[in-house]
């Protein structure tokens, strides 16, 4: 049974992280409006090739959606840490891998989730065909989650620096890039009639492993930058 007190901390956690996001909605909509005009880009600079389009479909769209992700990774922390936040929460009677657990559910849900509901529009406009829809937004809801979670553990590991941006791109990218071979590849796999089950399996049980991991490494680095 869980842990009332747990549970209390983390529903007040997501209320308010929920909240600021909604003050901050014009910040919150940047990834989509970025990811949009990456996917938008690829038939204005191929010109009218639907067959080409197709073939790069999915690819497109996992390294359009990663990379709008990245936009929001320096955010996850650095508000708490200016304001005080932080220090707070290392001080509450909580885990911290707790509140970092439901950080990156926050994260996920205003970041990620957004991204893959507009993945139909996106795929219309890259001609992916509809018969690999399904199967894209399956890999999207596996691979984002561990996005935001590896994402969470290399924001945990800059907390301390004034201007992390480009550093935090640099660590995240090479982590992220097994996220966008698998992804983009059991899609690529499928149309080419090829099996990629085992690869859908890996991707889960990588997600189940960060799920685990991703909040205590986190949690760790956080306590290391802020003492």
């Amino acid at each position: 049974m869980a842990d009332p007190g747990l549970m209390r901390a983390g529903a007040a956690m997501l209320t308010r992280d929920l909240r600021l996001v909604w003050r901050r909605r014009g910040d919150a909509s940047q990834p989509m409006l970025f990811a949009v005009l990456v996917v938008s880009l690829f038939p204005l600079a191929l010109g009218n090739q639907p067959e080409l389009l197709a073939r790069m479909a999915p690819g497109v769209l996992w390294v359009a959606l990663l990379l709008a992700s990245l936009l929001t990774l320096d955010r996850l922390y650095r508000g708490d840490a200016e304001d005080g936040s932080l220090e707070q929460m290392l001080l509450t009677p909580v885990p911290l891998s707790w509140l970092i657990a439901v950080r990156v559910l926050v994260h996920w849900l205003t970041t990620a989730l957004p991204l893959v509901a507009i993945t139909p529009l996106l795929a219309e406009l890259i001609h992916l065909p509809g018969d690999l829809l399904g199967l894209l937004m399956l890999t999207l809801l596996l691979g984002t989650p561990l996005l935001s979670l590896i994402g969470a553990v290399v924001a945990a590991l800059t907390v301390g620096m004034r201007s992390s941006g480009m550093l935090l791109g640099l660590l995240a990218l090479p982590l992220y890039v097994p996220i966008l071979v698998f992804g983009a590849g059991i899609v690529m796999a499928a149309e080419q009639g090829l099996p990629w089950q085992g690869a859908m399996l890996l991707l889960a049980a990588a997600l189940a492993l960060s799920l685990v991991l991703a909040p205590l490494a986190a949690a760790t680095a956080i306590r290391i930058a802020m003492t």
